[in-house]
């Protein structure tokens, strides 16, 4: 289990300044100097230790044995330096939770229970001292430090739940946030093809109604041209809701396109034939948006400049990509010299997903426009039972 840094910072300074404070207690002390000696050269072993190789291993709680061998160094040489002053017992209050925070909670009490025994059994090697007395105060000081170790584990493990907790909160809101934007955009556009279809839209539709109404035959060449070009921009206007409104796509892109070259013979009177080749699949939305907006944009151009008599429509899936090609019969052109936002459009909503654009047209074969979109099939799990 991984210590999170603020907390190892905390608990290598606690260890620094019990050192310290060890340290200094024993170089004061009425003792012979040898003992002084080999109670601060342990003490100095210990906090050398720790410095060099506890610290990197009291970070990862019970990863591994090494952990427990430096562990049981340390008690070593804390023993080394009760048997030579008493006094060093005091380091106690460094030990204790350095066991727990290189152990695993099993071998961490154990290793409280062994380090509390060692001023006893040091009492009795050497004769010094009250047994009884140290007996009593290492079984308060081995309760105390279980409880404290314990207590210790639960904070930390607290800390670092709650430390993931706000970790997925932070990452849930940025995913509210980003559903949020998507939403937000779908309505703008669903509300900006309801405004086309409700002005633009109607307002062709009532030009060709009163037009016809002021003359049925159309004799009028410049009412005729009119009623055209109402018609024209009432088609493209409906291509723009259609490609607008999240509803074109609602029952799939296959259904969407066949609508669309229903919808061109509906409104030319040009017979457009519909095809699809391959099994089709589900695709990410916008790859579908780009090639229903390619089949509207390519059956425009159609209405508008091919003087075609016949037209098509082909969706072909291929296992690693998705085609959508327009043909029509008629008086073609060079595609190099076109302007507008017609093709050069297409083309650059194909660049956004990762699409090719490709025309060939000329006055004898007509105009094919033919647009490839990258859409692997989602990769699948087998499930074992």
């Amino acid at each position: 289990m991984a210590v999170h840094s603020s907390y190892s910072l905390w608990w290598d300074t606690y260890f620094a300044v019990i050192a310290v404070v060890v340290g200094a207690t024993i170089t004061v002390l009425d003792a012979t100097p040898v003992r002084r000696v080999v109670a601060l050269v342990a003490l100095a072993a210990m906090a050398g230790l720790h410095a060099a190789v506890g610290r990197r291993l009291s970070r990862r709680v019970g990863d591994g044995i090494i952990s427990i061998v430096v562990l049981f160094v340390h008690i070593a040489l804390f023993a080394v330096a009760i048997v030579a002053l008493p006094a060093a017992a005091w380091l106690l209050f460094a030990v204790i939770p350095l066991i727990f925070r290189m152990a695993p909670t099993g071998v961490a009490i154990a290793a409280v229970l062994l380090v509390n025994a060692v001023p006893v059994v040091a009492d009795v090697v050497t004769g010094h001292g009250d047994v009884r007395m140290d007996l009593v105060i290492a079984a308060v000081s081995a309760a105390s430090g279980i409880w404290l170790g314990l207590w210790i584990i639960k904070v930390i493990e607290q800390s670092t739940g709650r430390a993931h907790l706000i970790a997925e909160l932070e990452a849930s809101r940025a995913e509210v946030a980003r559903l949020s934007h998507e939403a937000g955009v779908t309505a703008e556009r669903t509300r900006l093809a309801g405004e086309i279809h409700d002005t633009l839209a109607q307002g062709f539709t009532s030009i060709i109604t009163l037009i016809q109404a002021a003359d049925p035959g159309l004799r009028d060449e410049r009412l005729a041209l009119a009623v055209r070009t109402a018609r024209e921009n009432l088609a493209e206007s409906r291509a723009i809701v259609a490609a607008l409104a999240p509803s074109a796509l609602a029952s799939g892109l296959l259904d969407a396109v066949r609508r669309q070259a229903a919808r061109f013979t509906e409104e030319t009177g040009v017979p457009a034939g519909f095809r699809v080749t391959g099994e089709p699949r589900e695709l990410p939305t916008a790859v579908e948006v780009v090639l229903l907006r390619a089949t509207q944009e390519a059956l425009a151009n159609v209405r508008r400049h091919a003087r075609a008599r016949e037209a098509a429509v082909l969706l072909a899936y291929s296992p690693a990509a998705v085609r959508v090609v327009i043909r029509d019969d008629g008086c073609g052109f060079a595609p190099a010299s076109t302007g507008g936002f017609g093709l050069p459009g297409m083309r650059s909503r194909a660049e956004q997903v990762g699409g090719v654009l490709t025309v060939r047209s000329d006055p004898d074969t007509g105009t094919t426009i033919e647009l490839e979109v990258p859409a692997p099939p989602p990769a699948t799990t087998e499930v074992r039972a």
